[in-house]
């Protein structure tokens, strides 16, 4: 087992927002977005099996595994009408960069922050930049 570092960055996030990681069902050391982009660096466990693991990882089914991103009330700020989370896939990052985040990479992916409607995104989002090693 190795713990390796993956950043989830937010490349728009809506302004004045409450945003927040899940960590085993609560909101973790949540942040308020402002005019550029935001980023949460999450630790999770690497098993030489390739699962991946952690109290941030939640899972569905056999294979696939994801992390929340809080936002609104979800993430503590109950002044707001916004009660959402985005789900994160990383069961398919590429083993190629798994193995570049076991020597010590940590792996990004770029993120939508809004919605069609100019919301925050919500539920399962897409990447708009994919996993990628950064410093």
């Amino acid at each position: 087992m190795t713990e390796i570092r993956v950043r989830l960055t937010i490349d728009d996030p809506v302004p004045g927002v409450r945003y927040s990681l899940q960590k085993d069902d609560m909101p973790f050391e949540p942040v308020t977005a402002g005019d550029g982009p935001l980023s949460f660096d999450v630790p999770i466990t690497l098993h030489d099996d390739g699962r991946l693991t952690g109290p941030f990882v939640r899972r569905e089914g056999k294979a696939r595994r994801f992390v929340y991103i809080r936002i609104g009330q979800s993430a503590g700020d109950h002044a707001t009408p916004l009660s959402r989370r985005a789900k994160i896939d990383v069961h398919d990052i590429p083993p190629t960069l798994l193995d570049q985040a076991r020597a010590g990479a940590v792996l990004e992916v770029g993120l939508p922050g809004r919605g069609r409607d100019g919301t925050p995104a919500c539920a399962t989002v897409r990447p708009i930049r994919g996993w990628r090693p950064v410093d």
